[in-house]
């Protein structure tokens, strides 16, 4: 059967559409970039569905995309159709909040984190969560999150004051703030842990040097960008197991999950991006291939 790779990106197809062909493993895109139409009485097309709809989705114009895959994933559920990655999972990549929880829940470390619904609230939640560290300092970001999407630093609530004032802040596209510990890596580095069906496919040392604009593809690299991506070699997550309780408990089969050796010793993990892309120079030193795992993965389930 056809593997419908359902998305809202062609630029970052083109290693999945090489690696189903390598595999053998015939597959289709399902473009849904929030516009269009849906006939609930018609029935889905035979086949195996795979979901890959990105947080971000919106940053690119595709402002309904999520709407749109909610939509087209419980149609083809409610029709009893195979889905990867599906309703549940999209909830999972929408919101850091419910990463949060699940993560929390699967005896993963993650960082103490306040959620905060409307801007105005947000310096006197910052006050309140500031307190508890004795004026530590805090990041901001987005609940629906990709390419680090609201980011930032704040050495005091001040600070926010001021930047809020001054109207430097974008609003999150779901209104949900956070506020966020500050983790000081040991290094300026994040680890991306890529499984595919509970299997510990590679992890990735990110470069943090530059900011958190850590998207993987080749589409996203910038010319001059020093690279930011490398092989982890011989690398064994401390928290595999913990990973795959929360993968298992979450329906989540392929993701690529985020986390920083701090200072004092942690390992803390603070993303989940369920459409992961993989990095260009990576695969080509990684004993395995990212994009190949997961073809030959849904090729399984079609036997």
């Amino acid at each position: 059967m056809t593997v419908y790779a359902l998305h809202e990106n062609p630029e970052w197809w083109p290693p999945f559409a090489a690696a189903f062909d390598a595999e053998g493993v015939p597959v289709e895109q399902w473009l849904l970039t929030g516009d269009g139409e849906l006939a609930l009485d018609e029935v889905p097309p035979e086949g195996l569905f795979w979901s890959r709809m990105s947080a971000s989705a919106h940053t690119r114009g595709h402002v309904l995309a999520k709407e749109q895959t909610r939509a087209v994933l419980s149609w083809l559920e409610g029709h009893g159709r195979t889905v990867v990655n599906g309703r549940g999972v999209l909830e999972l990549e929408m919101s850091k909040v419910a990463q949060h929880a699940a993560l929390r829940a699967a005896g993963v470390d993650v960082p103490r984190t306040t959620a905060v619904l409307g801007q105005d609230r947000l310096v006197a939640a910052a006050e309140r969560f500031t307190a508890v560290s004795g004026g530590a300092p805090f990041i901001t970001k987005h609940d629906q999150g990709g390419k680090g999407l609201g980011v930032r630093r704040f050495d005091g609530v001040d600070e926010l004051r001021d930047a809020l004032a001054a109207g430097e802040l974008d609003p999150p596209a779901n209104g949900v703030w956070l506020l966020q510990e500050l983790l000081v890596a040991a290094e300026p580095v994040v680890t991306r842990t890529e499984v595919v069906d509970g299997e510990h496919v590679y992890s990735v040392r990110v470069s943090t040097a530059q900011g958190f604009e850590l998207c993987p593809a080749d589409a996203c690299a910038l010319p001059g960008q020093e690279p930011l991506f490398s092989l982890r070699e011989g690398y064994e997550p401390p928290q595999l197991d913990a990973y795959r309780r929360f993968l298992a408990a979450t329906g989540t089969a392929i993701a690529g999950i985020e986390s920083i050796e701090t200072v004092d010793g942690r390992v803390v993990t603070y993303d989940v991006n369920t459409n992961t892309n993989y990095n260009p120079d990576v695969e080509a030193v990684a004993p395995r291939s990212g994009p190949r795992a997961i073809a030959r993965y849904l090729g399984r389930l079609d036997a």
